[in-house]
């Protein structure tokens, strides 16, 4: 029997999803309801594609409530920029929940993907960054780079931004297309991660590196790290030692982190966390605190959820159900 399926593509998706609080709220409701335990969520199916330095995700989860899950597949190849290719890419599948027959197909080459990655940064600086921010800093010169910095923004409206990156010229790029974005009321500097670090209230990583950018000894008061970018097995970003030193650990998925992001690496290094790891949910549901005072030094490891993937791709399909957008496939 055949049955309609609705194709959307990136340009289409942009006009309805944008990254702005509306969707950090979707996040910490996506999360308040990962923590309960009510979501169906199986481990991350990862591969990786070491000879072309690349790697492929598949994430899935069922909300109960929803009329629908996602299945997300994300490859990521970083290399791609030198040949001017992003580094992300792929596509959504979505599903409806009662029946399992394909609602729709979004190809949006790894936009939606971005959009939820970014609005769970920005969650975090609105949950666990001190109350005042006048410097942020991002590590890290590419598209989360650029989004994480715009969602830290709108939880935080921070006065000057330090962007800290291998490659001055992709650097420079970054810290102009902020400028932009940001019509020139940022004060946008270039520096080393060092001096980012240890200069800024709040900091978020956005690199693929298998070895550490911030180490312990640049901790200071007053100072909240997002790290979102080791979400593979051989990926570390924060100093083990650093997530020792911190006064809370906060992740989204304890399940996760420990297998793909800073705490394996904290686990492999044989060290003793004197904190019990938070969940971003347990906060959200008032289960737990993260920050007790604006000195406290926390530091929130985000690897990504398929619970993120089914709730944004949930999201747009309503929004493009009520639109003229789309093409109707018949299989």
């Amino acid at each position: 029997m055949a049955y309609d399926v609705n194709l959307y593509t990136e340009s289409e998706l942009r006009q309805v999803i944008a990254l702005d609080q509306g969707m950090i709220d979707l996040m910490a409701e996506t999360f308040a309801q990962l923590s309960q335990g009510n979501v169906v969520m199986p481990p991350i199916l990862s591969m990786v594609i070491a000879e072309h330095h690349g790697e492929v995700d598949v994430k899935t989860a069922y909300v109960p409530g929803m009329d629908g899950f996602a299945l997300k597949i994300s490859p990521g190849f970083f290399n791609n920029p030198q040949i001017g290719l992003p580094s992300l890419n792929g596509l959504v599948v979505y599903f409806a929940a009662k029946t399992g027959l394909i609602k729709a197909l979004f190809m949006d080459n790894g936009y939606l993907t971005d959009i939820r990655t970014a609005a769970a940064g920005g969650l975090a600086a609105r949950i666990l960054a001190p109350s005042v921010v006048e410097t942020a800093a991002v590590i890290g010169t590419g598209t989360q780079a650029r989004l994480q910095a715009q969602a830290a923004f709108l939880e935080r409206p921070f006065a000057k931004l330090l962007i800290a990156g291998r490659n001055p010229d992709h650097a420079k790029t970054c810290a102009d297309d902020l400028n932009a974005h940001f019509g020139g009321k940022v004060d946008m500097s270039i520096t080393d991660a060092e001096t980012a670090v240890r200069s800024s209230q709040l900091v978020i990583t956005t690199t693929p590196a298998t070895a550490p950018v911030v180490k312990a000894e640049w901790l200071h008061p007053r100072l909240h790290i997002t790290a979102m970018g080791s979400d593979q097995g051989e990926k570390n970003e924060i100093e083990p030692e650093a997530i020792i030193a911190a006064d809370h650990y906060i992740c989204d998925r304890f399940s996760q982190v420990e297998i793909l992001g800073e705490w394996r690496a904290v686990l492999a290094a044989g060290l003793t966390p004197p904190q019990t790891p938070i969940e971003l949910g347990q906060i959200i549901n008032g289960k737990a605190q993260a920050r007790s005072h604006d000195d406290d030094v926390t530091i929130c490891d985000l690897t990504g959820t398929g619970a993120q993937d089914t709730a944004i791709g949930g999201y747009a399909f309503d929004l493009l159900a009520k639109s003229d957008l789309g093409t109707v496939i018949n299989v």
